[in-house]
C-alpha cells in the first residue's frame, strides 16, 4: 500500500471510529509504529487530527458549527434522543438550568409537552421561548451581554445572575472532550465561565452532547469529568473511551 492510500485510510477510521491508536494501525498496516507515528504527525499537519498519547482523535475543527443556526438543522434525531433521556432525569417542581444548546432546545419542548411545572432558567433564546407556550413553567431570563451566533447571553453579567441561583440540575452543552486530561470544553472564554458557574451552582449537572463530541474538543476547558454527574449522549462511544469514562466515575446516559 502506498502512502497516500495508508493516510486516506487512517482518516476514513477516524472519521468511523473517532480515535485510533499506533498500535492498532502498525498491526493493521502491518509497518513499523515509528512510520505510523510520521503518518499520524503529516495528518495533524493537514489538519486532519490531533495527536494524543498513544494515537490520534479527530481534529477539533471537525465538523464544528459555530452559528447556532447552523447546528440545529444537524444530528436532529441524535439531539431527541439526548432530550428524551434528560427528560426522565427531571422532576416536578424542580428548579433547572439550561444551557446554550441546540439539544436543550429539544428538551424545552419536551418539557413544555410534559406539562410539568418547573422553574427553568437559560440564557438561551430559543430556549426561553419555546418554555413561553405553557403556564407550567416559570421561565427566567439570565440576561448579560447578547451573543448573536448563539443567540444567547453570556459574560460576567450572566455568570453573576446565575451565581445567585441553587439548581436542583444544571444541563450543560459542550464542544468536545479531551480525554488526555479529562476536561470538557467549549469555544471560547465567557462561554466556558457562563458554563462553569452554572456547574457550580447545582446539585447535579450533566453535559448533553452527541457521540461526536467524544473525539474532538475547543479551546476553553470549563469543567474535568470529577465535576459532573454525567454525560448524556445520544449512543455509547467505542469501549476503550467508556471503560475510561466509567474509571473517572462518569456515568453515561
Amino acid at each position: 500500500m502506498f502512502t497516500e492510500e495508508r493516510l486516506d485510510s487512517i482518516v476514513q477510521m477516524l472519521r468511523q471510529d473517532g480515535r485510533v491508536k499506533v498500535r492498532d494501525l502498525s498491526e493493521f498496516f502491518q509497518v513499523t509504529e515509528d512510520c505510523i507515528r510520521k503518518d499520524l504527525k503529516v495528518l495533524e499537519n493537514a489538519g486532519k487530527l490531533k495527536r494524543t498519547y498513544g494515537g490520534a482523535i479527530l481534529s477539533q475543527d471537525y465538523p464544528l458549527q459555530r452559528d447556532v443556526i447552523d447546528r440545529r438543522l444537524v444530528h436532529v434525531e441524535e439531539k431527541n434522543v439526548i432530550a428524551r433521556k434528560a427528560l426522565e432525569l427531571i422532576r416536578e417542581n424542580e428548579t433547572i438550568f439550561l444551557d446554550i444548546s441546540t439539544s436543550n432546545i429539544k428538551l424545552a419542548e419536551l418539557l413544555v409537552e410534559s406539562r410539568k411545572h418547573l422553574v427553568v432558567v437559560s440564557n438561551m433564546i430559543d430556549i426561553l421561548q419555546v418554555l413561553a407556550k405553557t403556564a407550567s413553567i416559570t421561565a427566567i431570563g439570565t440576561g448579560g451581554t447578547m451573543h448573536r451566533t448563539v443567540n444567547g447571553f453570556m459574560g460576567i453579567a450572566t455568570v453573576e445572575f446565575i451565581k445567585q441561583y441553587s439548581f436542583d440540575r444544571a444541563f450543560i452543552g459542550s464542544c468536545g472532550v479531551d480525554m488526555t486530561d479529562s476536561s470538557i470544553t467549549t469555544l471560547g472564554a465567557e462561554d466556558g465561565l457562563t458554563k462553569r458557574a452554572a456547574v457550580m451552582s447545582s446539585r447535579h449537572k450533566y453535559i448533553v452532547m452527541e457521540r461526536d463530541k467524544f473525539y474532538y474538543n475547543d479551546s476553553y476547558k470549563f469543567a474535568h469529568f470529577d465535576d459532573i454527574d454525567g454525560i448524556i449522549t445520544d449512543s455509547l462511544p467505542d469501549p476503550e473511551t467508556l471503560k475510561s469514562l466509567e474509571a473517572a466515575g462518569v456515568c453515561i446516559y
